[in-house]
């Protein structure tokens, strides 16, 4: 099944996208010099050198005199705090769809880490009588100071990336409860590779989390359908539903609804 709604175009917040920008140009062992970041993004050598500072500093790339260049460390996943600024809007529609999926009255609902499973979890946060497990520091941080809520925080290893949680301490968490639903945030989903992470022991996390939730719904942006990465969360068949919008490659959708999950579009 398809629904087709309406959705603002989505903006992002410029600095994130500028931060973003200097990351895509400085490929493994690329340099990138101060003069072509300024005329690149449209901004002063100052402003330039403000942003290399604070993405050095978080160990993303290195200053050189007159530039920049790639870490040593090889990064295929953007840290949270920068994705948070990608198709916000688009997010935030697709939380709003995905938790009106959840029923009224006592509930429990398990919610993984990632930046539009954050915004489910921002909607949710006026409900009353909802319990929320989540493994993701910056969710529980947010939901936490509601009295009308029961949030529930696994233990385990802290991914710098991410600010999850994972690892066996996480996944005994999960695996001591059931939830009515589980939120699933995704770097990729796919009708060839289910839905996918970056990190294994973070895959094996949500899928202990999967594995104990009568419901699955995976919210994903349209840039991550159809799209693998190196682990797998969960396969389509545990998949109940995915909440997406209309960027989202329609031929993948349609091989998705063929593998019986219920696909929620909503339009950008």
């Amino acid at each position: 099944m398809t629904v087709t709604e309406d959705v603002p175009r989505a903006t992002s917040r410029k600095r994130s996208d500028r931060m973003l920008a200097v990351l895509a140009l400085l490929e493994p062992g690329a340099t990138v010099t101060l003069t072509e970041l300024t005329r690149t993004l449209g901004v002063s050598s100052a402003t330039v050198r403000r942003d290399l500072a604070d993405l050095e500093e978080q160990g993303l790339l290195v200053r050189t005199h007159g530039g920049a260049r790639a870490s040593a460390a090889v990064r295929t996943e953007v840290p949270v705090r920068l994705r948070d600024s990608q198709f916000r809007l688009a997010k935030q529609r697709i939380a709003r769809r995905a938790a009106e999926l959840i029923p009224t009255g006592p509930y429990s609902v398990a919610i993984s880490g990632g930046t539009t499973t954050a915004e489910v979890a921002k909607v949710l946060a006026n409900r009353p009588d909802l319990a929320i497990v989540t493994n993701a520091l910056t969710t529980a941080m947010e939901i936490a100071s509601r009295p009308n809520l029961k949030v529930i925080m696994t233990g385990g290893v802290v991914r710098s990336t991410s600010f999850e949680a994972v690892g066996v301490l996480a996944e005994n968490t999960f695996n001591a409860i059931n939830v009515g639903t589980a939120i699933l945030g995704t770097d990729g989903i796919s009708a060839a590779g289910g839905a996918t992470t970056h990190d294994e022991t973070e895959a094996r996390t949500n899928n202990a989390m999967v594995c104990h939730a009568q419901r699955v719904v995976v919210v994903a942006d349209g840039s991550k359908v159809g799209r693998v990465t190196l682990a797998k969360m969960a396969d389509l068949s545990q998949v109940h539903v995915l909440v997406t919008d209309t960027t989202a490659d329609p031929d993948e959708l349609a091989r998705i609804v063929a593998a019986g999950v219920d696909v929620i579009v909503v339009e950008v």
